[in-house]
């Protein structure tokens, strides 16, 4: 086999891959982390949401004793750039079953001043000492098969300004919410899509804290467009995923007063509901 075609067919590992290098943390000191945030994964003008998340996630789990989030809630109070950034964290309660911290991310402003981002409370466990009884009636999107879906790659015209995240996402769009792309936007508010790493790289806990927020927003096809900065954004994180690719759902029902929710839901190759998510973002109407 030629080396080229070797080196494409080698997958990144969890704790091998880009996704892991650029959500690194650094302990500076007790509660305290450095971190450098990619330019890699903006979308226009913004550092994404969900990336950030899981770069509060990574300082989170290694400042509290156990390592899975199970809830995080996090609220972005002013626009991130990539660069330096320092976290600090704080332990609130430590348990038995699950432990509660918070975190702020803090970046310099144009006058060097220091600028908090965005913070965070959330909750960690251990995924793996959950029981298994499910008893839901949720069930899977309906996503047809993904040959029959479309990426980035497809589109007729690139995003203007950055669109750096999607060489770094596997995304396969249902054409069903694809309307806008096509200048017919559904009006229903719905997105859904297959989703991976684009190298390979399974999906683990803190990588479901960047699958609720990665697909194109809902108010695309409500007839918006632009970028919808968040406001709020809490994850759930029910289950570890399984090995393979996921596929998301996000749902829109009402724009009031320029402000929208989200509600996400991903689920695993194993059918299972792993991660959910609300957030509340704000909509350009003109």
């Amino acid at each position: 086999m030629p080396e080229a075609a070797s080196v494409q067919a080698v997958r990144a590992t969890i704790g091998d891959s880009e996704f892991d290098r650029d959500t690194a943390v650094t302990r500076r000191e007790a509660g305290v982390y450095d971190a450098d945030l990619s330019a890699g994964w903006t979308i226009i003008t913004a550092v994404n949401g969900g990336y950030l998340l899981a770069v509060l996630g990574r300082a989170l789990a290694d400042a509290l004793p156990h390592s899975d989030p199970f809830t995080i809630s996090a609220h972005y109070l002013t626009a991130s750039q990539p660069g330096p950034a320092v976290i600090r964290t704080d332990v609130v309660r430590t348990g038995r079953t699950l432990s509660t911290g918070q975190a702020s991310l803090f970046q310099y402003d144009d006058e060097g001043r220091e600028t908090e981002r965005i913070r965070v409370l959330a909750s960690y466990g251990d995924l793996d000492a959950l029981p298994d009884d499910v008893r839901t009636t949720a069930t899977p999107p309906a996503i047809p098969p993904m040959d029959q879906c479309f990426g980035p790659q497809d589109a007729p015209a690139p995003i203007p300004g950055s669109s750096a995240i999607t060489d770094r996402l596997f995304l396969k769009l249902d054409p069903a919410t694809l309307g806008w792309a096509l200048g017919a936007p559904s009006g229903k508010g719905e997105m859904r899509a297959w989703f991976g790493l684009a190298d390979g790289r399974d999906a683990d806990p803190l990588s479901l804290l960047l699958a609720v927020d990665a697909l194109p927003p809902t108010a695309f096809e409500i007839g918006l467009s632009g970028w919808v900065p968040t406001v709020e954004l809490t994850v759930h994180v029910r289950c570890r995923p399984a090995p393979g690719p996921l596929r998301v759902s996000i749902t829109t029902r009402n724009l009031a007063g320029g402000f929208l929710e989200e509600d996400a839901e991903v689920w695993d190759s194993a059918d299972r509901l792993v991660a959910q998510s609300r957030q509340l973002a704000r909509a350009r109407l003109r």
